[in-house]
C-alpha cells in the first residue's frame, strides 16, 4: 500500500480552498474527500488539459496522467496547460510541471504511455475514479471495460468540430429502480468502422469548445469524489457550440439477447 497524504488541511489549503469550504454542500469534509482522491486522467490534450487543471486547482490529492505523445505547435490552440516553451516535450512532463506550479499540494503520477486493458490490470487499483479524455474509440472502449472490470467511476467526454458530449458511467451498480445501470456499449454498441468518424486533426476544432467539455468532466469528477448532486449516469449530455444549446439523451441498460437454445 502505498503511503497517502494526511487528510487534515493545513492553513495554506484552508485559505486556498476557501470558496470550496463556504459550499455547504462541500464544506471541510468534502475538500477533504478531495484530498483524499486518486483520479487517473487519460491523455493530457484538449479535454485532458481542462481537466486537470481543474481537478488540480480544487485540490485533489493524486492526479494520474497516462499519455504517450509529445507537445506540437498544433496542439497549443487548445491543449492550454502546454506552452510555446514546452514544445518537444513529453506531455505528461510538460502537464506535470503545470500542475506543480498551479498547486504544490498536489501529488502527481505520469506515465509515458498509451492506455490499454493490460495496463489497467497492472496500475488501475491505484485510482478510485477514471477520466477519459482520450481522442479515440479504441481507448474509450478499453477504458470503459477498464473501469468497469475495476469497479471505479468513469467519466468520458468527446469532442468534434463544434459539439461536444459527457457521460458518467457506474454500470456495477444499481439504479434507483434496482436495475443495473448502463455501460458504454449501452450507449455505444460497437466502434465505428475505421475512417468513418474522422479526427479533429482532420476536420478541425475550436479550442475552447474542449475547454467547455473537459470543465464539464472535471465538474462530474468532483460531484463524484464529493458525492454531491446527480452525475450523469445514464444521461448523455450534447453540447451544440454554434447554437450555444445543450440536450440531454437519456440511456438504459439493454436487455441481454436470450440465448440460443
Amino acid at each position: 500500500m502505498e503511503n497517502q497524504p494526511s487528510d487534515s488541511l493545513s492553513q495554506d489549503e484552508i485559505e486556498r480552498y476557501r470558496r470550496h469550504i463556504l459550499l455547504p454542500e462541500i464544506g471541510g469534509n468534502g475538500q477533504q474527500q478531495l484530498k483524499r482522491a486518486r483520479v487517473l486522467v487519460i491523455g493530457a490534450g484538449g479535454l485532458g488539459a481542462p481537466i486537470l487543471e481543474y481537478l488540480a486547482a480544487a485540490g485533489v490529492g493524486t492526479l494520474g496522467i497516462i499519455d504517450d505523445d509529445m507537445v506540437s505547435l498544433s496542439n497549443l490552440q487548445r491543449q492550454v496547460i502546454h506552452d510555446t516553451g514546452t514544445i518537444g516535450e513529453m506531455k505528461t512532463k510538460s502537464a506535470r510541471a503545470a500542475i506543480v506550479r498551479l498547486n504544490p499540494h498536489v501529488r502527481v503520477m505520469d506515465f509515458e504511455e498509451r492506455f490499454s486493458l493490460d495496463w489497467s490490470r497492472s496500475h488501475l487499483a491505484r485510482f478510485d475514479l477514471l477520466v477519459d479524455g482520450s481522442d479515440n474509440f479504441d481507448t474509450r472502449y478499453a477504458a470503459a471495460d477498464a473501469a468497469e472490470a475495476a469497479r471505479i467511476p468513469l467519466v468520458t467526454g468527446a469532442v468534434g468540430r463544434f459539439d461536444g458530449s459527457v457521460t458518467v458511467l457506474k454500470p456495477y451498480e444499481a439504479g434507483a429502480d434496482g436495475v443495473l445501470n448502463p455501460t458504454y456499449r449501452d450507449l455505444f454498441p460497437e466502434k465505428p468502422p475505421e475512417g468513418l468518424v474522422p479526427v479533429c486533426a482532420e476536420t478541425g476544432v475550436v479550442g475552447a469548445l474542449t475547454g467547455v467539455i473537459g470543465t464539464l468532466m472535471a465538474m462530474e469528477a468532483i460531484k463524484l469524489i464529493t458525492a454531491i448532486g446527480e452525475p450523469l449516469i445514464g444521461r448523455l449530455m450534447l453540447y451544440d457550440a454554434l447554437s450555444a444549446r445543450f440536450d440531454i439523451i437519456k440511456y438504459r441498460r439493454r436487455p441481454k439477447q436470450a440465448a440460443a437454445e
